[in-house]
């Protein structure tokens, strides 16, 4: 260990001072055999002696520093530490203390049996997502069952000039050990060596009960230290039901601190960002459209669809925009660039907007955490039109409409840039269109179905069928409707097995209309099905259509202690007619039964209309969406799913045989009803 390796993105060399010098007794000392470890082994479950990690930040870099000694008694855990990926940002290095095995109570360097390899870690080099990330790849030669494998190792950030957030800014998550191991000692050391104070926040801790604990908040001055030490530990972490506990490190902010800190830049930006100098073909095509509605489509249109989006990894924590006169002029941009042109062309056509910061993969933690700008990692745009508040994504493609008609971007949590702003909670909200909206007509004569559905889809359902239409292949969309099919009349259960293209024979689908302006598609489905009745195993025959989309299973099996129900639906009508030319059963119980829900978070209604030779179902749902539901008020939330369940969500008919037996088969089930 006394010689120093260094290579650009790795070196094998000693830690740095405010991490533990341990030497190699002492690291044969700490690996004792205890009742506690060997009642691991024994249950056949590899065992970790002891894990140090320690996370150090200053004003010129972040570091991480881990220790740990752990047995290879499993061959999958032999495997997976034989290689090893480390993938390292630009200006980040990754360090290698220590790397040796305990065999037969003997010590043994592996640093001469390890190889390393840098890599690009260029995954995700398509689509426009940038990023010089390398990949430091470790191998380390003969590993044996039973050893017990020592890594000792750093990952060390230097903050450079485009890190300039990260500067000023600190924001850390710590979460608990992984659920697999047993830790024989386990520590943690927050080191702040930063001028600034570091709050830290304490979340989802539980007492001995499994109860959450309130959250605690402290503080750390420079130059001071919060650690976590256990003995003999297991996290008993119930991951399905439960959010692990985590601690935030934050630098000590408000968010008006913090708004106050980001709008300059922003506002520099646009104050200079003439449009119409930099940009006067796009103000001609702007000037020259007269109905504003049209106009602030095209503006929204032009952004999203000629501007081609660049996710570059390392300015993304950045939050300094590029100019808009360069990303009109390259025709390309991060979010950032991409809201800030939007933003600078509503500006010219007198649209009220803002640029916005959000987090759409930690939406829910975020009321959690402390104030941090890093809590971000997306930037939209907020447009106030007409007494509506709509938000939109530069970024998105292949999105049409009216702004009203637009796709919903389902999220909680905002942080508007600018002055003297606070953490924002995006409303509630309620469509004013049905998402879905379809007929169903299935028409029986002789024993031959003719089966309709014409299908209307708007907003975000819209925009979803016009690319899946697009990209996918013209006979795989017919299966997959004939797939539904399948389910939605029941011949899953009389007829499984069959190969479905022979049962809807002919069956098309085609695109009948799209309206970009109000962004609607309407599709129509068409097949003949030769044995159209359902039978079941007594030989009596029914048509059924009951649509399990409308069933949401999601709020019926959703289960979780912290986490609240999300509720993010569509409006959706529907209506379906049944006709044959048999006499059915006019009063049969599902057959007639209708249902009405009112709650807070939704309205379900469905209306019968029964013949002599056929049935149809009216079927409207509204929910308000865009809300967790409380936990003390889910329970009636789920019941009132379990009732739609409850054959709600379509419509049977049973059909009566022709002849004196079934006849008086049917007179005698109706006087038992």
């Amino acid at each position: 260990m006394e010689n120093t390796i260094e290579a650009e993105n790795y070196k094998i060399k000693k830690p740095e001072n405010w991490a533990p010098q341990i030497t190699d007794d002492q690291l044969i000392d700490y690996i004792k055999e205890t009742d506690f470890s060997n009642n691991q082994v024994d249950e056949g479950r590899d065992f970790c002696y002891f894990l140090d990690k320690i996370y150090y930040t200053s004003d010129t870099e972040n570091s991480e520093y881990a220790c740990v000694a752990y047995t290879l008694n499993e061959p999958a855990n032999l495997e997976s530490a034989s290689v090893k990926d480390v993938v390292v940002e630009e200006n980040e290095t990754y360090i290698i203390h220590r790397i040796s095995v305990v065999r037969e109570g003997v010590l043994v360097d592996k640093i001469q049996d390890t190889k390393i390899k840098v890599l690009d870690s260029e995954n995700q080099s398509e689509g426009g997502i940038l990023s010089s990330n390398k990949k430091v790849n470790i191998t380390i030669k003969d590993l044996r069952l039973y050893d017990v494998l020592i890594i000792e190792d750093s990952r060390v950030k230097v903050f450079s000039d485009r890190d300039f957030l990260r500067k000023e800014f600190l924001k850390h998550i710590y979460v608990t050990p992984s659920s697999y191991w047993a830790y024989g000692s386990y520590k943690f050391t927050f080191i702040n060596n930063r001028k600034d104070v570091i709050a830290y926040k304490k979340a989802f801790f539980r007492d001995e009960q499994g109860n959450v604990l309130e959250p605690e908040i402290g503080y750390l001055k420079s130059g001071e230290r919060f650690i976590i030490e256990k003995e003999n530990y297991i996290n008993f972490v119930d991951a399905n039901r439960e959010i692990a506990p985590f601690i935030d490190f934050a630098t000590d902010r408000n968010w008006k601190d913090l708004s106050n800190y980001i709008s300059p830049l922003y506002e520099e930006i646009y104050a200079k960002s003439s449009l119409s100098e930099f940009a006067p073909k796009l103000v001609e095509k702007l000037d020259a459209i007269a109905d504003q509605d049209e106009k602030l489509q095209f503006a929204i249109d032009y952004v999203q669809n000629h501007v081609y989006y660049i996710f570059n990894a390392d300015e993304m924590n950045g939050h300094k925009p590029q100019e808009p006169s360069v990303t009109y002029e390259n025709k390309q941009g991060d979010c950032k660039a991409k809201s800030v042109l939007l933003k600078v062309v509503l500006d010219y056509i007198k649209v009220d907007s803002s640029v916005v910061l959000v987090n759409f993969n930690s939406d829910y933690y975020i009321k959690h955490y402390l104030p941090s700008l890093l809590t971000f990692n997306h930037v939209i745009v907020k447009i106030n039109y007409k007494g509506e508040t709509y938000f939109i994504d530069a970024t998105a493609r292949d999105e049409f409409g009216l702004i009203e008609n637009r796709g919903f971007i389902y999220f909680m949590h905002y942080l508007e840039v600018k002055p003297d702003q606070v953490l924002e909670i995006k409303e509630s909200h309620r469509f004013a269109y049905y998402g879905i909206s379809e007929k169903v007509d299935f028409d029986v004569l002789n024993n031959i179905g003719q089966l309709k559905l014409v299908t209307s889809y708007k907003g975000n359902r819209a925009n979803y069928m016009r690319k899946y239409f697009k990209n996918t292949n013209k006979r795989e969309i017919i299966d997959s409707w004939n797939n539904f099919l399948f389910y939605t009349l029941n011949y899953s259960n009389d007829r499984n097995g069959t190969d479905i293209r022979t049962i809807f024979k002919d069956a098309s689908i085609e695109v009948i209309s799209d309206d970009k302006r109000l962004n609607e598609i309407t599709i129509q489905y068409k097949s003949t099905i030769d044995n159209a009745y359902f039978t079941d195993a007594d030989k009596n025959r029914f048509l059924m259509y009951f649509d399990r989309n409308m069933v949401k299973n999601g709020a019926r099996d959703f289960i979780h202690n912290d986490i609240p129900f999300w509720h993010n639906f569509d409006n959706e009508k529907y209506e379906i007619n049944l006709t044959t030319d048999q006499k059915i059963d006019t009063q049969e119980k599902y057959t007639i039964q209708e249902s009405t829900i009112k709650n807070p978070y939704f309205d379900f209604t469905s209306r019968k209309k029964v013949a002599k030779n056929g049935a149809s179902i009216y079927i409207d749902f509204k929910p308000l969406v865009n809300l967790e539901i409380p936990q003390s008020d889910f329970e009636d939330f789920r019941n009132a799913h379990h009732e739609i369940a409850d054959s709600n969500f379509g419509i049977g008919i049973d059909i009566i045989e022709q002849g004196l037996l079934n006849m008086l088969k049917y007179s005698f089930k109706k006087r038992l009803k």
